[in-house]
């Protein structure tokens, strides 16, 4: 029997946050587009202090020369940071958050400074992705497993973004975003949802024995056996008479006695003609 209790958030707060972030997103597109005023400056320059700025502003930040650079990060924003929200309420914050920000400095330290600056979700879209594959994996509850593989069915081909094969791609921000995904899915393990302990986990992490059901059966099932094998048994005895060494014509009251013995006493039975025999008979 488990102890299931529905750990989840709710559908509106995922779609809420999610919706927040995304139109962001495009609110920061739309005034770069209207403005001019070269939001990618915002970005991760590595290893400046000019590109410090960028570990907070450069996910809100997309390219206004190739529209499909927002269009490609809002989908799968909106879906994974709502499977987040959703799943993993308790700590779905924590996640993104500090998340944005360690995923940034690590960019700023690890990339080299060509003079390009990162900017985009995308790096956030691989840690969402790696956190949500590896936290249901460890967790071993079913809900979570599932959306571990629905996450691998539509984004897992992303796998490839973290090598250098594209030139203008972030592959530092993609590699940096996917080893902080898989990291907190360690760090976070023991927090949020868990899958619901069966009666007899609980019992025994409360020190409670569960009783031998089995060594209580073979025990009923020994004694049963036992039992019958005693009705089963019975007492052989013979009974017989003898004659009294006295005249043949004796009164019946003196020649025959009934005797009880039992079966390992009986004495051999001799005829006692054959003592009369000669010896070479």
């Amino acid at each position: 029997m488990q102890k299931h209790t529905h750990p989840f958030g709710s559908s509106s707060e995922a779609i809420l946050y999610s919706l927040f972030v995304v139109v962001s997103m495009w609110l920061v597109f739309w005034a770069d587009h209207l403005l001019k005023f070269n939001s990618y400056e915002y970005g991760v320059l590595p290893r400046s202090l000019e590109g410090l700025k960028g570990i907070f502003f450069m996910p809100l930040i997309h390219s206004q020369n190739d529209v499909r650079h927002i269009v490609n990060n809002s989908v799968p924003t909106f879906f994974l940071l709502a499977a987040l929200v959703y799943f993993y309420r308790e700590i779905a914050f924590k996640v993104f958050f500090y998340g944005w920000i360690l995923t940034g400095i690590l960019v700023w330290a690890y990339a080299e400074n060509k003079g390009s600056y990162h900017i985009g979700m995308s790096a956030l879209i691989y840690l969402l992705a790696a956190f949500l594959f590896v936290s249901g994996v460890l967790r071993k509850f079913l809900p979570l497993q599932a959306i571990s593989m629905f996450v691998v069915f539509l984004y897992g081909s992303m796998i490839w973004g973290i090598f250098p094969m594209e030139e203008k791609v972030s592959w530092e921000g993609h590699l940096m975003g996917f080893g902080v995904g898989i990291i907190f899915a360690f760090i976070f393990k023991g927090h949020g949802p868990q899958r619901p302990k069966f009666q007899y986990e609980i019992e025994k992490e409360m020190g409670i024995e569960p009783p031998d059901l089995e060594g209580i059966y073979l025990e009923k099932v020994r004694l049963a056996e036992l039992a019958e094998a005693e009705k089963r048994q019975i007492e052989k005895v013979i009974v017989y008479h003898y004659m009294d060494n006295k005249p043949f014509m004796a009164s019946k009251e003196e020649t025959t006695t009934p005797v009880n013995i039992p079966v390992d006493e009986i004495p051999p039975v001799i005829d006692p003609s054959l003592e009369k025999l000669p010896p070479n008979f």
